[in-house]
């Protein structure tokens, strides 16, 4: 049998990878609009088709991120829609000179993709055509390609022209090329006759959606604005610029090497764009509500799968609701469901991602990316977390980066669990009901309901309670985001999460002589436990062993999985250290009773009950569970039996 197929390799590959899958989105320009940018595109458009502005340029200004390669695609299928039925045809040309060929300039790009596009428009075999294509010709060697055919036999202007010479029979190296006034000059004029030329008047107007701009260096910025200057005298040509107007700015300010302007008005970067620029579009920055409509929508694509229908719905249903100012819970979605859990999450994610991302669609994006990744990994790694706890713990992480380390230094040193509590006391207002030592009501006559609810105070050695005021705002705030995180659940995952952000997670405030012997029992290997004998335990000084009995304590709290470790080592501390033993039944009751395996009750049993009792007690009241009962019930036994 194949070693790859049969019921075996299945069953290791449920047992290997779980059931659940994290998607991820594409950084690609987005094919639906959900960030309601139609009105952009529709107002793009609007100024495209009015001939009073024709020719124009348009910019469409925005940060990185902000949508604007989205917002051109809506504004190509707009056109496309408005000149659908119209007999004749808008050609739309998209170029990035983000992806121009650096061995030919800018400016050479621009028009090469330009006359490429309307060279294609010609019909040879129409004797207008021909006519026109000679025109055409006479055009293309106004522009000096020397440069380019002598770097490259074939270049970027190779593939982009239509096959209609030999490119070295277009090279040109007249004084009226395009590298002086008067070759520009005639270019514009042939330029404009051209595109009135008969052959070409199935075409009603060329726009040119110019996207990265921004991302360019300055002479690429500059040289392609002046190609755009060029095209911008003849009737029927239409630019729309994507590009943030600020970047832009910079790059004309570095290349002119003007002097920074003491006022906006003043700017001679500025006022040189907006000559070639009629007009600026702002993008908006998403609003509170297309935030947690655009997170519900990223969300719920995944879980509709291939149901275009349903998934279209939504998108329209969130439109109606941004303009009519309604709320995402009109949506009536069902409890229970996975869209409720997405459209939950989204709503507890909003507030804290709307004002650290300032409603930058991409920035939200890439955290749900990230996010699905981490849960992914952490799944794969045995931490078992539900999303909107990952989520949590990636607003500590990729966003409040001080609290996170913050965090990470509560988890170094043992005390994360007591740490997130005071800090939940801080941020909502809740604290445990502690045990009442002084009730006249014994325990044992009181009901198990009201019993479980109970948790015994835990008094952690030279350790200060915290204070409210130990905590920054940003992570009170963080604090208040749903859910309540378990220490013992997230422990794991920060770790991870430490890795990722290339932190070591190190317990500075633990002696480092005493470093070495805390891994060592600590650890999941007997060996390395056993390396650590009675008699070196035995010999340590008392303080040095009140230390380790503290830290070991809070990292028992803190990782249950450590627990059968954890707790041998305390005991056999408290054996060789008498002195301690009021601190290992400390350590012990500080346990949660959820928290303790009946293996770590049964060590219990042949201690001595007048030392042990309260941690047995301790655990006994905390939980109802019966394998716990059950435990405290055999020790207990046993002591009797004992007489111990």
């Amino acid at each position: 049998m194949d070693g790859t197929s049969g019921p075996l390799h299945q069953e290791q590959q449920e047992t290997n990878y779980p059931a659940e899958r994290f998607p991820l989105w594409s950084d690609e320009p987005a094919t639906q609009d959900l960030l309601a940018f139609r009105a952009v595109a529709e107002t793009a458009a609007d100024a495209i088709f009015d001939d009073g502005l024709d020719p124009v340029a348009i910019g469409l200004s925005g940060a990185w991120g902000s949508g604007k390669t989205s917002v051109l695609e809506l504004i190509k299928f707009e056109i496309t829609e408005r000149s659908r039925d119209s007999e004749r045809k808008v050609l739309v040309i998209p170029t990035q000179p983000w992806l121009y060929d650096p061995t030919v300039g800018p400016k050479e790009s621009l028009i090469a993709e330009v006359l490429g596009a309307l060279g294609k428009e010609f019909k040879e075999t129409d004797p207008v055509g021909q006519v026109g294509l000679e025109a055409f010709k006479k055009l293309v060697r106004k522009v000096n390609w020397s440069k380019a055919v002598k770097m490259a036999a074939r270049t970027a202007i190779t593939m982009q022209l239509p096959n209609i010479d030999d490119v070295f029979g277009l090279v040109s190296d007249e004084p009226d090329s395009l590298d002086s006034e008067k070759g520009m000059a005639a270019f514009r004029e042939e330029f404009a006759a051209l595109l009135a030329d008969p052959a070409l008047a199935h075409l009603s107007r060329v726009v040119v959606l110019v996207d990265d701009l921004d991302r360019c260096l300055p002479d690429t910025v500059v040289e392609t604005l002046e190609a755009i200057r060029l095209f911008l005298s003849a009737e029927g040509m239409s630019f729309v610029i994507a590009a943030d107007e600020d970047r832009v700015s910079e790059a004309i300010q570095q290349k002119l090497k003007t002097a920074a302007p003491k006022n906006e008005d003043e700017d001679p970067a500025k006022l040189y764009l907006h000559k070639i620029v009629q007009t600026t579009i702002p993008l908006p920055a998403l609003s509170r509500f297309d935030t947690e409509a655009y997170l519900f929508l990223l969300l719920s694509k995944a879980e509709l799968g291939e149901d275009e229908a349903a998934y279209a719905s939504f998108v329209a249903k969130c439109d109606e609701l941004r303009i009519g100012g309604g709320g995402l819970d009109d949506l009536e979605i069902k409890d229970g469901t996975a869209l409720a859990e997405h459209l939950v999450t989204a709503t507890r994610l909003t507030p804290i991602l709307y004002e650290k991302f300032h409603g930058n669609p991409r920035r939200i994006k890439r955290f749900l990316n990230d996010l699905n990744v981490r849960q992914s990994v952490a799944r794969r790694r045995g931490f078992k977390l539900e999303a909107d706890e990952v989520a949590k713990l990636m607003v500590l992480e990729r966003i409040l980066t001080e609290d996170f380390e913050t965090v990470l230094g509560w988890l170094a040193s043992s005390q994360l669990r007591d740490k997130l509590d005071a800090l939940d006391v801080a941020a909502n207002g809740r604290i445990e009901e502690a045990e009442d030592s002084t009730a006249e009501t014994s325990e044992d006559e009181k009901p198990d309901e009201e019993r479980s609810k109970k948790k015994a105070a835990i008094p952690v050695p030279d350790q200060e309670p915290a204070r409210d005021d130990d905590f920054s705002d940003t992570i009170r705030r963080w604090a208040k985001l749903p859910p309540v995180l378990d220490a013992s659940a997230i422990s794991g995952y920060l770790y991870l999460a430490a890795s990722f952000a290339k932190i070591e997670v190190i317990d500075t405030g633990l002696p480092e002589r005493l470093r070495d012997l805390a891994v060592a029992l600590t650890s999941s290997l007997k060996l390395d436990r056993a390396g650590v004998t009675d008699e070196t335990l035995k010999l340590l000084p008392e303080s040095d062993a009140q230390i380790v009995v503290a830290h070991l304590g809070r990292r028992t709290r803190d990782q249950p999985t450590l627990q059968k470790f954890t707790v041998e080592s305390l005991l056999r501390l408290a054996a060789q250290q008498p002195t301690t033993q009021p601190n290992v039944v400390v350590a012990l009751r500080g346990i949660p009773a959820a928290d303790v395996e009946p293996a770590t009750i049964i060590k219990l049993r042949p201690l001595d009950q007048t030392v042990y009792r309260p941690v047995l007690e301790a655990w006994r009241r905390g939980s109802d569970d019966q394998q716990l009962q059950q435990s405290v019930s055999i020790v207990e036994t046993a002591w009797s039996s004992n007489g111990n």
